[in-house]
């Protein structure tokens, strides 16, 4: 390359490398040789006025000296003699510093004589420049390869689409070679295609003979081949008798295979309801043959690469539990389809999308990508360097993004995400780890040039032309042959194995305790079609997609398992706890071929994790089958496998006819049994996506579930359709978070389940609340797109199985069975609510009643004093486990936190945590929801084993004796001597002012589908979109406003007559009690340490209703789980004597129950 300057100095381009500097890119491609300095440099006035001029001062003013100098430097210590002129270079280049501080002193004193020197610096910088990073020796090649297009024909699908989405014609386009590689190199024109057709995706042979591309051909999208000196064209995929599925972006494998996308998947993108194709990745002979789908994906698989170990690596599109726009992890795999497993992006709102991944040459764990959004500009985007051995998640893989040197890459949670950032790059090919091949548009009215960039942050243009833009720039040499992978399938059989080296190894399960997971749960995606697809059709908000319950496997002590998988099936596991609730969800999939074994290190390992290497006791024993679910592998379904169990156990009840007291109760009968159900209508988005054929089935926009199912949705929690992205809390979508777990358990008006009906409800809550169990039971599916894809399974290899057949299972007839009446229960004592000359007297007699704790860093935290005293514990009107009631005495007065433990306190002992957020709740573009990590917020998804260990922190930090309330003391607190079930009163007391419960703002109107709509906009400002999403209790209080939506700040609202604030709502609180039922037995609180006993909850939350914030109601978790609404607040004992009891003989009531 650096025989071809004749001169020392001879190419002109006043291209800063500097970001301050792309304003002048058109300025770049306009100013080719050194004529412009000389025929202007004789009248230093005129130039004054001159935009060269004024251009050559900006681009002397702003020439990064720094980074031209490291570049150089590093290409002496990398090539030494293969770089010959790099130190002639490094002294070009000082002196000319020097002379520039010179000159430009010399302009700000307005010497005349100074500009003429202006111009020759700018063209003495620009050379040296151009000749020192084009000498490179990594540019030793004569020819490049790339794509001319119209400029402004951009040819490239928006993020939610593929080829597919595309129009076919009206391009001006051709690839073409650049020889010399050049700014005035020539172009001369490959392969041209006729008719206006698309042409692109190029991939060249590793022997730089031949190349791939993308062209269409009829209706449909095919991939072609011809060799380098423009002969030889033909159509490798064998697309003539398909013209209803697309075949594009190929890939040469090491062993002269194909790798390559395509619609023969036949699914469609769930969030355009099927509207729009998807795609996966397939594999292909060199003369098209023997073509065999290695991808069962949900969504988009784009991008192909071989990289430098044979692998193959790609860009994947998943949501089927996270939220949509901003999951598409970096995939790795073996060219015969084993092995997947995502590299880089998983769980991670940061980068929204790679696209364009290459395996960096000598690099084998580096990659280089573009960084982009999902909604805005298409596929384009920020340059990224990831070293998947440092991170697989947010930024902690960056090792650098070009035009960044030394500068942080924050995670940046946004839609949009590289909308405003410029320049912008497409197709990077990597040179080395340090210099890439780009191509890159500097701004928005610059057209697409291709550079040559580094990541001292240099930036050369190699070839750029005003009315074209230039794409995909591959260097026209040999390269290395990467090994090829033996094929490790065997296309005989049916299954796979699975091998599970350790259930609790990695983040997945931290903090449950061994032992906790006794099996897994075995669950099939069965995705959408084209024209049938989306997230209101199988159930209410979510799922996605159809859940196909396979079965269960055990876990051995050791926490391993071996286990025999469906072949060529996106699976997902779910790890379940003895009592088979999913302790963690998965939330993604994994994709096992014929005869593969897959090996997992743990839950959810990181890619870099290494697996145990002494035998696990699932080794020593052959794989075990799946232990059937009921029956047969089928999609999870409501009326099929949820309703027997309403229908013997709840409709003796809950029946539809009016009750003597005329309360309004849940119909759950079937929906046989249920006059005039019509279904729930569409959100305006889904009912705008819909296929005509579905439109025309459904009669309209509204969907139909069941009367039962739509009755009990509201009462379970679940993911929804747009949930947190990071990995979850374990637990966090645990059974027992659901409040019909929580009311069937306590006994819900004496109903006692069998085990079968627990296992049926708890699998339906953990599979997200399907309704249907096939996508056909919604409606016919458009153009038998079902037919149609089991057609190309056979021909592709894919499962032969139909996911759409209902299995026939024999139901025994149901004789509903009628609880036997609760027990009545007697009388008991409850002191009454004092008047506030009462709770003057004891606030008197116990002294001082508030004192400060200083913390550090400037917090405190303030504690009341509680006098010791006696009252009457539960509540006869409440739920079964808070009667009986008994007399309780607090017998030593106790200080009590005056309000929960927040975020900013907990981080002093515990900085790393994170409270979280609420779920989405709606379903605005932009971040991961509600934050409950404000300072002031109180602390959430802390577990009973954390809140201790502060109140051990605490106790050690101040000198003084802090632990968590028994259950007794919190309730005696809280009610602060009130007999009613609320310390400011009874169900229907405007709650408003006193606590932070579900109230109007959690509402949502009947009706939306594709998620939950709010009703009060002004909650959440003008422009929400319609399809509010929310998944967690909706159950509300309609009739007032708290003016919270999460958690509030502690403190505020009123406190009740012991000085304590959010004794109702806010947040749930733990207490030192083991859960047990009533009669109340105060050695419940002296166990710890603990056990692995479900401790005491108390106090309700801001998603709870208020008769689930009542002074006596309770819930109970294990003391490992953090729950997404529980915090804590904290007693310190006092070693002073007890207070005097002031209340008298007539502040207390006796009250009876009648027969």
């Amino acid at each position: 390359m650096c025989q071809l300057t004749a001169m020392k100095v001879k190419y002109i381009s006043f291209k800063n490398m500097s970001l301050k500097s792309f304003s002048l890119t058109f300025f770049i491609t306009a100013i080719i040789s050194t004529a412009i300095f000389t025929t202007r440099a004789a009248d230093a006035q005129a130039q004054s006025s001159s935009p060269d001029y004024n251009e050559a001062v900006r681009y002397v003013r702003s020439f990064n000296f720094e980074s031209l100098r490291l570049a150089i430097q590093d290409l002496i210590e990398t090539f030494g003699q293969r770089y010959p002129k790099g130190q002639y270079y490094l002294e070009g280049l000082d002196n000319l510093e020097k002379s520039c501080d010179f000159i430009l002193d010399s302009l700000n004193r307005s010497n005349n004589s100074a500009r003429a020197d202006v111009l020759k610096l700018a063209h003495d910088l620009n050379n040296l420049r151009i000749d020192a990073l084009l000498c490179n020796p990594l540019l030793d090649f004569k020819k490049l390869l790339l794509l001319k297009r119209k400029r402004g024909q951009l040819g490239l699908p928006v993020n939610h689409k593929c080829n597919t989405g595309i129009e076919r014609t009206g391009y001006d386009n051709e690839i073409a070679v650049l020889a010399p590689v050049r700014t005035d190199g020539m172009l001369q024109t490959l392969f041209r295609p006729s008719g206006g057709l698309f042409v692109g995706e190029i991939d060249l042979h590793f022997d730089a003979d031949k190349l791939l591309f993308t062209m269409p051909r009829g209706k449909s999208w095919q991939i072609f081949e011809i060799y380098a000196d423009g002969s030889g064209l033909r159509q490798v995929s064998r697309g003539q008798r398909q013209e209803d599925v697309d075949n594009f972006d190929g890939c040469y494998l090491p062993d002269g295979r194909i790798v390559f996308s395509s619609t023969a998947s036949y699914t469609g993108v769930p969030c355009w309801h099927g509207k729009e194709r998807a795609c996966s990745i397939y594999l292909m002979d060199s003369d098209g043959g023997n073509m065999r789908q290695l991808c069962f994906d949900q969504d988009l698989d784009l991008h192909p690469a071989v990289l430098p170990t044979g692998q193959v690596i790609f860009s994947r599109w998943d949501y089927t539990g996270p939220m949509h726009i901003y999951l598409r992890p970096l995939m790795v795999m073996n060219p015969d389809g084993t092995g997947q497993r995502a590299v880089y992006g998983s769980n991670s709102y940061w980068p929204n999308a790679l696209y364009y991944p290459r395996g960096i040459p000598g690099s084998p764990n580096k990659i280089v990508a573009v960084i982009a959004g999902y909604h805005g500009v298409p596929r384009m985007g920020e340059l990224g360097i990831f070293d998947i051995t440092k991170g697989w998640y947010r930024a902690d893989g960056v090792v650098q993004r070009i035009l960044g040197r030394g500068k942080p890459v924050k995670t940046v949670i946004r839609d949009k995400l590289v909308d405003k950032s410029w320049p912008k790059f497409l197709h990077p090919y990597p040179l080395s780890e340090k210099y890439f091949l780009v191509s890159s548009q500097l701004n928005r009215k610059s057209p697409w040039g291709i550079y040559l960039v580094d990541v001292f942050d240099n930036m050369l243009p190699i070839h750029v032309l005003p009315r074209h833009d230039l794409f995909e720039p591959i260097p026209i040499i040999k390269t290395p042959l990467p090994p090829a992978i033996p094929d490790r399938v065997d296309l005989k059989l049916q299954d796979a194995v699975v091998y599970l080296h350790d259930v609790y190894a990695g983040p997945g399960l931290a903090g449950v305790p061994r032992g906790t997971i006794k099996k897994l749960r075995v669950v099939a995606y069965h995705f959408g079609y084209p024209g049938m697809a989306g997230p209101d059709k199988i159930g209410c908000g979510g799922p996605w997609e159809v859940m196909r319950i396979i079965g269960t496997v055990p876990i051995h002590e050791d926490g391993s398992a071996m286990f025999r998988v469906p072949a060529n099936t996106p699976l997902t596991v779910q790890a379940l706890d003895e009592q088979g609730k999913a302790v963690q969800l998965m939330r993604s999939w994994f994709t096992a071929m014929p005869g593969e074994t897959v090996s997992c290190v743990g839950c959810h390992e990181q890619p870099k994790q290494i697996p145990i290497t002494h035998n696990r006791l699932a080794a020593s024993r052959p794989p075990v089958e799946i232990d059937p679910w009921y029956g047969p592998p089928r999609g999870l379904d409501f009326e099929r496998d949820v309703q027997p169990v309403l229908d013997k156990y709840c409709i003796s009840c809950h029946n539809g006819r009016e009750r003597p007291d005329r309360k309004n109760i849940a119909d759950l009968r079937s929906e046989r049994f249920v006059k005039n159900y019509s279904g729930r209508e569409l959100t305006k988005l889904g009912a705008n996506r819909l296929h005509p054929t579905v439109l025309k089935a459904l009669g309209g926009t509204k969907v139909r579930y069941t009367p039962a199912y739509e009755a009990l949705i509201p009462y379970i929690r679940r993911v929804n359709i747009e949930d947190h992205v990071g990995m979850l809390t374990p637990g966090e979508y645990h059974a027992d978070t659901s409040e019909l777990i929580q009311l069937l358990s306590k006994g819900h008006y004496n109903v006692q389940l069998d085990n079968e009906a627990w296992e049926r409800l708890i699998t339906w809550i953990d599979l997200n609340g399907p309704c249907h169990g096939t996508w056909s039971e919604v409606s016919p599916i458009p153009n038998r797109a079902d037919e149609r894809r089991r057609e190309l399974n056979r021909l592709f290899g894919g499962p032969k199985d139909n996911p759409e057949r209902v299995p026939q299972i024999h139901r025994l007839s149901i004789e509903p069975i009628k609880p036997e009446p609760m027990p009545e229960m007697k009388a008991a004592y409850i002191a009454q609510r004092p008047d506030s000359q009462i709770s003057l007297r004891r606030q008197q007699s116990a002294g001082a009643f508030e004192k400060t704790i200083k913390l550090g860093s400037g917090v405190k935290m303030k504690l009341a004093r509680i006098p010791a005293g006696n009252f009457f514990m539960g509540d006869l009107n409440g739920e079964p486990d808070e009667y009986p009631i008994a007399q309780v005495s607090i017998n030593r007065d106790f200080w009590m936190g005056i309000c929960e433990v927040t975020n900013e306190q907990y981080h002093l002992f515990d900085p790393a945590h994170n409270s979280g957020y609420f779920t989405k709740r709606f379903q605005g573009p932009d971040g991961p929801g509600m934050s409950l990590e404000g300072p002031n917020q109180p602390v959430v998804r802390v577990s009973w084993e954390q809140a201790f260990a502060y109140c051990d922190w605490l106790s050690k930090k101040t000198g003084l004796k802090f632990t968590l309330p028994t259950e007794a003391q919190w309730e005696y607190a809280c009610r602060a001597g009130s007999k009613q079930p609320l310390s400011y009163g009874d169900m229907d007391t405007d709650f408003s002012s006193w606590a932070n419960v579900a109230d109007i703002s959690l509402s949502v109107r009947p009706g939306p589908t594709g998620g939950l709509e709010s009703s009060i906009v002004a909650h959440f400002g003008k422009g929400i979109l319609e399809s509010a999403v929310f998944g967690g209790n909706v159950l509300c209080d309609l009739r007032f406003d708290d003016g919270a939506v999460a958690t509030a700040d502690v403190g505020s609202y009123q406190p009740n007559d012991r000085g304590l604030y959010d004794m109702h709502g806010n947040a749930c609180e733990w207490t030192r009690t083991t859960y047990n039922l009533y009669p109340y037995n105060s050695d419940d609180s002296l166990d710890y340490p603990a056990k692995a006993e479900k401790k005491v909850v108390r106090g309700g939350s801001w998603c709870n209703r208020p008769k689930r914030c009542r002074s006596a109601f309770r819930l109970s978790y294990p003391t490992w789980q953090r729950v997404h609404n529980v915090g804590f607040r904290v007693i310190c004992q006092t070693n002073e004597p007890k207070t005097t009891n002031t209340l008298s003989a007539k502040d207390i009531k006796l009250y009876e129950t009648t027969d």
